[in-house]
């Protein structure tokens, strides 16, 4: 029924309409400055910045499972998972299962100590999906980040 398998630099204007589909979702697509052909320079190039698994339904990428490595101090390798994104027909049919199935192997296959990732504090949906993975929530960590313009205007004071 359904494939997963490791995206192709051919598959990013088909993972681009997912990110924007979530970007939709999140009530933020004026954020949304990446493009299908940055993703594939940044997933596709000698040194690729991130990993990808696509489900593919009927012939058509109808998901994503978008990673990249990290590095801890403490726990040395880790596996981040930038994104699980199912279209929104697909979803409740065990697809976003399958994808975070794979993502998980892939962590260990990876020699990761482990996987880490966010989710929004509104969207009951998606904490529900990972509760069914007994995963730690934790309210010590709090987000922090800079955008590039903001930090041009800090260096140049």
């Amino acid at each position: 029924m359904f494939t997963i398998r490791k995206a192709v630099a051919e598959d990013m204007p088909a993972v681009f309409e997912l990110i924007m589909e979530l970007a939709v979702y999140e009530k933020a697509p004026h954020e949304v400055i990446n493009s299908p052909q940055q993703l594939v320079a940044d997933g596709f190039g000698p040194q690729p910045l991130f990993g990808c698994f696509v489900a593919e339904y009927e012939g058509r990428i109808v998901g994503i499972s978008l990673y990249y490595w990290r590095y801890s101090t403490w726990k040395a390798k880790r596996l981040y998972l930038e994104d699980i994104i199912v279209t929104d027909a697909m979803r409740g049919k065990g697809l976003g299962k399958l994808l975070m199935d794979r993502t998980l192997q892939h962590t260990l296959d990876e020699g990761c100590s482990g996987i880490l990732w966010q989710v929004l504090d509104w969207n009951e949906p998606a904490i529900n999906f990972y509760k069914k993975y007994n995963a730690n929530f934790s309210s010590e960590w709090l987000n922090v980040s800079l955008e590039a313009d903001e930090i041009k205007q800090l260096l140049q004071k």
